[in-house]
């Protein structure tokens, strides 16, 4: 009889340590049974496990016509002291200059692991021309797509930023299922996204390596976005660039609300009103009679899915996140209504290159560097 106390109050002990959490996540890296508190998902890039992290391999750019080529490729994303680095290339280095020009992008493997991942815009297979050069850039883009994806929790990431004209650097997460329709109906959260230039100002703002932003993108259908509506910067001090040491880039993701801060420094929060992400973005006064993509989930649609981890380097684009009205020594090679910008930009490289130091400590300094990431419940 005692005996069976002991066991039966050991049960009751470990079912009081389990309390629930409104968390929840799926994929091969996914937690069976998730308690409130529990670390879920920590990376600490001992290892480059590629069952956790999955390749992108594309040359679209990222819908922004940036110039690099997506590949899998340990030029480009490796692991080194812990840490993961994603380090930008030339193509003329591995296929020479002419190719640029001549050469044909084929990006369809025939092994799994070798799928071409995006073909929007000609991201397979392109060939090019004097006008139109191919991608002069290389680079890489992993996610947790089959791994690893979650709904609400705790983030944190610590990594260090490129320093190198014209690079893009991003830790954002993307919608696994895309429940409410195609971007960005079913919504993006950028953690941390940041620009490679020392000096790049606009109207006083270095808007270079001494910013980071934080943002949601949502919106009923493209164009539509309501990104104004949940975008966070924060500035570092002069001279102390995000490039130049390791920052805690970190988000609390509730039922209620996002909080996103760097450093434990709060930066910004989204708590949507009644009638969701919908009314925040005010759309009602931008279209006509459209249905409200979100109205069949709760307060956080689309934000009430599980996302999963993106981490990349792009190069350049004609989004206008590089602006053409900004100041950068050495101007900027290239013009975001050019019908030519990834020809522009290459032909432009004796103003970026030098920048990159790719020739001291192996091009270190252009690549981003990630520490760890962390996923705890709540």
């Amino acid at each position: 009889m005692r005996v069976l106390l002991l066991v039966v109050g050991l049960i009751a002990g470990v079912s009081a340590q389990c309390n629930p959490s409104v968390t929840t996540a799926v994929g091969s890296r996914a937690p069976q049974q998730i308690c409130s508190g529990d670390l879920i998902f920590n990376e600490e890039f001992d290892t480059f496990d590629l069952e956790t992290w999955n390749h992108e391999k594309t040359a679209t750019g990222g819908g922004n016509w940036e110039f690099e080529i997506y590949n899998n490729n340990r030029s480009n994303s490796y692991v080194k002291d812990s840490k993961l680095f994603i380090k930008p290339t030339l193509t003329a280095d591995v296929y020479g200059e002419g190719f640029l020009s001549s050469g044909v992008i084929n990006l369809n493997g025939g092994a799994p692991a070798d799928e071409c991942t995006n073909p929007q815009d000609w991201g397979c297979e392109r060939t090019g021309s004097a006008a139109n050069l191919l991608n002069p850039i290389e680079s890489a883009r992993i996610r947790t797509v089959y791994s690893f994806s979650f709904t609400y929790g705790k983030v944190e990431v610590r990594a260090k930023l490129p320093a190198g004209d014209w690079l893009w650097p991003a830790i954002w997460l993307l919608p696994r299922y895309n429940m409410y329709g195609s971007w960005p109906g079913s919504g993006e959260i950028d953690l941390m996204e940041g620009r490679g230039n020392k000096n790049l100002v606009v109207n006083g703002q270095n808007i270079g390596t001494e910013l980071s932003s934080s943002t949601l993108h949502f919106g009923p259908f493209w164009p539509l976005n309501g990104y104004e509506h949940a975008h966070f910067e924060k500035n570092t001090p002069p001279g102390q660039g995000f490039d130049l040491d390791f920052h805690r880039f970190q988000f609390e993701w509730t039922p209620e609300h996002f909080q996103f801060s760097i450093d434990d420094e709060v930066i910004g929060t989204v708590v949507p009103p009644g009638g969701g992400f919908w009314e925040l973005g005010q759309f009602n006064s931008q279209v006509g009679a459209i249905d409200n993509p979100w109205r069949y989930g709760n307060k956080m649609a689309p934000f009430d899915q599980p996302f999963y981890f993106a981490i990349n380097v792009a190069c350049g684009g004609v989004n206008y996140y590089f602006p053409d009205n900004a100041d950068n020594p050495g101007g900027k090679p290239w013009s975001n209504t050019s019908p030519a910008a990834s020809t522009d930009f290459w032909n432009g490289r004796n103003q970026w290159l030098p920048t990159w130091q790719l020739d001291v400590n192996e091009g270190e300094s252009a690549a981003m560097q990630v520490d760890y990431i962390k996923v705890w419940a709540l």
